[in-house]
């Protein structure tokens, strides 16, 4: 068995104990009112698009989500949250850098080891949730659900729809498909990010993700017989009929959305053992991402 999947079968005990996390770092965590921003690079970016859409649909204040190479300095915040699985990550660490004595920050790490526990203000640590692989899967769902139940938005139904999505075969078929899809609405447009980011990672995968309502705008035309369209969440009316009428494959998300995200974690790491790959060594990456400083 890989290190993704070792991990990716972790994460309902892994929920678990973040949501007990968050019941006793509630100082470390935006409180309600404040004006947030929540960032991260690659799969922790998508996670902080997730949160924040949480947090704002929850009435908790106003919240936004950035890459950290893209936060915009112009901007107020009462607090900003960076999520950093290494607690290396150059550009994150460049950000807090910046930002420290003007606004207050908390860092969600699962290295207690690293730059980041002296870079930021606060520090909410899910060691864990740490992985050895390059690939983030329970880390990244830690994360999300460390801040799902600071909003209270956290139940044990999301755990044991993840056990079902762990222990249920995908569908048929599903492994052959050519090209695949992922729609999201609300905070699981994040989830269908990452989904298409965990396909391409492991399985070289041609993978696209759109809001659910914007798939219809030109992506759909991508879609025939041997691709499949899965959804994150509740479609949109008439979604699932205009897909199949396409010859294309749809998939339906009947779990909880994080839960649906681990069936897709699943899926990435069947497609590479189908198409020879390891997932644990995924092309180009590293498990973080440090930059060397620029020339003086």
């Amino acid at each position: 068995m890989t290190h993704v999947e070792n991990e990716l079968t972790s994460q309902p005990e892994c929920w678990i104990r973040a949501a007990e996390l968050a019941a006793t770092h509630g100082d470390a965590l935006p409180v309600a009112g404040e004006r947030v921003a929540i960032v991260g690079c690659g799969t922790s970016f998508f996670m902080a698009q997730s949160a924040a859409a949480l947090r704002e649909d929850s009435g908790q204040g106003e919240t936004d989500a950035f890459a950290a190479s893209e936060f915009p300095h112009t901007r107020a915040y009462d607090r900003v949250v960076a999520l950093t699985r290494s607690g290396t990550t150059t550009e994150v660490l460049e950000l807090l850098g910046r930002l420290r004595g003007r606004t207050r920050t908390t860092a969600v790490t699962a290295d207690p080891r690293t730059p980041v526990m002296a870079a930021a203000d606060d520090v909410a640590v899910l060691d864990f949730a740490d992985e050895r692989s390059v690939v983030q899967t329970r880390f990244a769902t830690s994360a999300l659900t460390l801040l799902r139940a600071h909003l209270g938005l956290h139940t044990d139904a999301a755990v044991a729809d993840a056990r079902t999505a762990l222990e249920t075969p995908l569908a048929e078929g599903l492994v052959d498909c050519g090209q695949f899809t992922f729609l999201g609405r609300g905070w699981t447009v994040g989830l269908a990010n990452e989904a298409g980011l965990k396909m391409r990672e492991a399985s070289l995968a041609w993978t696209e993700a759109y809001p659910a309502m914007e798939y219809r705008h030109g992506p759909i035309s991508i879609t025939t017989h041997g691709t499949a369209t899965w959804m994150l969440g509740e479609a949109p009316e008439g979604l699932a009929e205009q897909v199949r009428a396409t010859g294309g494959r749809w998939v339906a998300g009947g779990l909880d959305p994080l839960a649906e995200l681990v069936r897709a974690q699943r899926l990435a790491v069947a497609v590479a053992a189908a198409r020879g790959l390891d997932p644990d060594r995924p092309r180009h990456l590293t498990r973080s991402v440090v930059l060397d400083a620029p020339a003086r």
